[in-house]
């Protein structure tokens, strides 16, 4: 455990007087009962509550402070710290570029502009076997009336009405069910 002065930690870390005052007002830094600052403690302290929006303020001033001491020798270290930083900041706005998205999609949503992909799918795949059951069904109905017929033009009206029957009612069913699918509840 290393003891310094707030002289001395200032020295250490090239803060001036005013800053290491206000870090002990802002209980910042570990004091033992003498006032001594504990090195190591107050290090982890203001690493834990350091503002991470800070990062790039706080590496730049280390590389000058590193330049200023040695101007050959800080230069690597403090472009590594540099990289390995967080950077809040885009996160943050990469944040606010997704909840503007969200946003975005939900009022486009509430527009009746964009509707739920898996609700869209269900319809038309309920439309499909609609109409796949509605003209599977046309045969066992019409066999009985057709058997009797031999006029090859009536067989053909009778076959285009049924279908067409067939179709509209499949339409109608289908574009209300279609219509309840879309409609946000």
């Amino acid at each position: 455990m290393t003891l310094l002065t707030r002289k001395e930690y200032g020295e250490l870390k090239g803060w001036s007087r005013q800053h290491i005052s206000k870090l002990v007002q802002n209980e910042r830094l570990v004091l033992n009962d003498t006032g001594l600052i504990d090195v190591d403690a107050s290090d982890q302290l203001l690493a834990m509550t350091s503002d991470p929006s800070k990062a790039g303020v706080v590496a730049r001033h280390q590389q000058l402070r590193l330049q200023r001491d040695a101007p050959n020798a800080g230069e690597e270290s403090a472009a590594l710290q540099v990289e390995l930083a967080p950077d809040f900041q885009k996160a943050r706005a990469m944040r606010e570029h997704y909840l503007a998205l969200q946003e975005q999609t939900n009022f486009h949503t509430q527009q009746g502009a964009l509707v739920e992909r898996k609700a869209v799918e269900n319809a038309a795949y309920s439309a499909g076997r609609l109409v796949r059951d509605q003209l599977l069904g046309l045969p066992p109905r019409l066999a009985p009336e057709m058997a009797g017929m031999t006029d090859p033009w009536q067989i053909e009206r009778l076959l285009t009405a049924a279908i067409r029957q067939a179709l509209e009612d499949a339409e109608r069913v289908s574009m209300a069910d279609l219509e309840h699918a879309i409609t946000p509840s």
